[in-house]
């Protein structure tokens, strides 16, 4: 199998898992948000501390120890990825799992507001049509929900922030996932003891499967992270986009067909100015794409001409 053919195998396989990710946490109850999130990140960090090991990369880690800066960026990426991961834990098991969808499908038009608002960069006239459009999708959402869509909005808003902390740490996937899962592994740790000395803890209580389908919520999350790493190193970034949207489309598939969650004709009208504006942000990007390759074969294709009509050298 070739790079590219593996790049889009683990990609695909990520957003699949990610798009089934409801129905797993379903199977959690009666285990409470703190309670699964507590072990989803310590159960994580035993997961990466045995990547780490396989992969002998502990003298980074201990290279990384060293560097304040980069660890200060690691704890503020655990710090929003901690906050995703229990919005969506969360809203999951409140039947809120079509708003979670909503959430992953807008985070590309988050990421580009954050380029333009903190890296400064300009954007083109297709990206501010996107960027319209999902603005547009927001207000009609809110008038829907009578509120703005809050839990979309934060793990959008989150994941988005994540990325782009991530962008400017430039770290390892497996480095980066250990450093993050043990940054907020006491406050987890914590919490879970704080679960067992009051009696609200439900692991171990209600049945093996229940206790067992917990404890994989490590493997579970470190997984499609390590296959969307895997990804993202051998398939081009239009690729990597346009994957992106299988996950929360499953989701929605999900919420309405199987959980049976509201989809009223204002909401439909909402998520099809987001659909919409994610047609026009991956045209946008195909096309961007296709220029930077016409691009790069004209200046490829000047190089030896150039040296054609140089000057003679000295054999």
């Amino acid at each position: 199998m070739s790079q590219l053919r593996l790049g889009y195998f683990y990609g695909f396989g990520a957003h699949l898992l990610w798009g089934f990710f409801p129905l797993y946490f379903k199977l959690l109850r009666p285990s409470g948000p703190i309670e699964v999130l507590g072990h989803r990140v310590f159960w994580s960090m035993i997961v990466m501390v045995i990547v780490i090991t396989v992969m002998r990369r502990w003298r980074q880690i201990a290279d990384l120890a060293k560097d304040r800066a980069r660890l200060s960026r690691a704890t503020l990426a655990a710090v929003l990825i901690g906050a995703n991961w229990g919005t969506y834990i969360w809203a999951v098991n409140a039947n809120h799992v079509i708003e979670t969808a909503l959430g992953y499908f807008i985070t590309p038009l988050v990421v580009i507001v954050l380029g333009l608002t903190v890296l400064g960069e300009k954007l083109r006239r297709w990206q501010w049509v996107a960027v319209a459009l999902g603005t547009g999708a927001v207000v009609m959402l809110t008038i829907d929900y009578g509120r703005p869509p809050w839990i979309a909005l934060i793990l959008a808003g989150t994941f988005g922030l994540y990325g782009l902390t991530k962008k400017r740490l430039n770290m390892h996937p497996a480095d980066g996932l250990l450093v993050e899962s043990s940054v907020i592994a006491l406050p987890a740790i914590t919490a879970l003891g704080v679960l067992a000395l009051t009696g609200t803890a439900t692991v171990g209580s209600v049945s093996p499967a229940h206790t067992m389908l917990v404890l994989a919520s490590g493997a579970i999350t470190a997984v499609p992270l390590l296959m969307f790493a895997g990804a993202a190193n051998r398939i081009p970034m239009v690729g990597l986009g346009m994957l992106q949207y299988i996950g929360p489309t499953i989701q929605l598939i999900l919420g309405v067909f199987l959980f049976h969650e509201p989809m009223p004709q204002a909401r439909l009208v909402g998520f099809a100015l987001v659909w919409l504006a994610l047609v026009v942000f991956s045209w946008d990007g195909l096309l961007q794409a296709r220029r930077n390759a016409r691009a790069t074969a004209r200046s490829i294709r000047r190089v030896p001409e150039a040296a054609a009509d140089g000057p003679l050298q000295p054999v």
